[in-house]
């Protein structure tokens, strides 16, 4: 047989030894534990993230579930019509109800997230410097609500919060007012539910950043004349910016869509979205006009963080 003829073979062989060698060589423990978590968010959270994209594209009926289909086949005529609604989304852009709704849960949202890290920080920077045993003690401190019921810790609250409630108990006892004052079913009473409830979501992660803070570059500074408010801004405040951002972010993003906290704490006048997504589901039955609320609002708050995210990726590669 000649050369020419065995050629194929060889290429072919080659092929499958290359093949075999690149399969040898992905490292399969790694891939199982990216994929998992993957796998996760794929079921739990894409999946219905198209059901509830699929919902916001239908019209509203009286049938259950309460919308159309957005697919009508008929197979004995051979087609499928396919129907989309996008009155939903223009709907959203032509009431000012809604649009004020989103305006005020983000409002409500970054003044509680603000105050939530004036109150973290300190705590956590107390924290990172406490010795081994009374660090440990005080991050349980921290968890330890977790460990209560959310809703008895608002309920709570109420108690604290109402005319005869302990806060107005304690100013009346000490002189301070005259009558009770209103504190209950306000956005200051919402704010002081949100800082509360989200507190440990915003020290954790301050925690993490300022305890690898490393204490010569303090005393270095303070060597050089720095007085501590200067170091903190110059030194501690940047080295924390990672766990400041991520706090921020877990807790703000859970807070624009808060329901319990604003429906239990807050007044009639208190307009958050979360409110909003309910009394379209349960109270209108309007499912296609929720979902398209649900959807505009998730858009609203994934492509600030993706670009967030996006820079950061960017300065660390540089």
């Amino acid at each position: 047989m000649s050369t020419t003829s065995r050629l194929p073979w060889i290429n072919e062989s080659s092929s499958l030894m290359t093949k075999y060698n690149f399969m040898r060589r992905i490292n399969w423990g790694r891939f199982s534990v990216v994929g998992v978590p993957m796998l996760w968010l794929g079921i739990f959270f894409f999946v219905p993230f198209l059901v509830v994209f699929k919902i916001s594209l239908a019209e509203t009926a009286i049938a259950v579930p309460p919308y159309t289909s957005l697919f009508e086949m008929d197979w004995e005529e051979a087609y499928i019509n396919i129907k989309l609604n996008l009155g939903n989304y223009l709907y959203l852009f032509e009431d000012a109800f809604y649009l004020d709704a989103y305006l005020s849960s983000i409002k409500i949202a970054a003044v509680s997230t603000f105050f939530t890290l004036l109150v973290a920080f300190p705590i956590a920077y107390m924290i990172a410097r406490a010795d081994g045993p009374k660090r440990g003690l005080l991050l349980a401190l921290v968890i330890l609500p977790f460990w209560t019921s959310f809703l008895l810790r608002v309920y709570a609250w109420m108690g604290f919060l109402k005319k005869n409630g302990i806060v107005n108990e304690f100013l009346l006892s000490m002189g301070i007012i005259d009558q009770p004052l209103t504190l209950l079913q306000t956005d200051f009473a919402v704010y002081i539910g949100i800082v509360y409830t989200y507190l440990p979501f915003m020290v954790l992660p301050l925690y993490s950043a300022l305890e690898k803070l490393d204490m010569t570059l303090l005393e270095a500074a303070e060597d050089l004349g720095c007085r501590p408010f200067q170091s903190f801004f110059l030194i501690t405040l940047p080295l924390a910016i990672p766990g400041v951002v991520a706090g921020c972010l877990l807790v703000f993003i859970p807070a624009v869509g808060e329901f319990v906290i604003p429906a239990l704490l807050g007044g009639s006048d208190t307009l958050m979205i979360g409110r909003v997504l309910w009394d379209e589901f349960f109270l209108n039955r309007d499912w296609p006009m929720a979902s398209a609320v649900a959807i505009v609002m998730l858009v609203v708050l994934v492509l600030p963080i993706m670009l967030i995210r996006n820079g950061q990726g960017k300065e660390e590669a540089i």
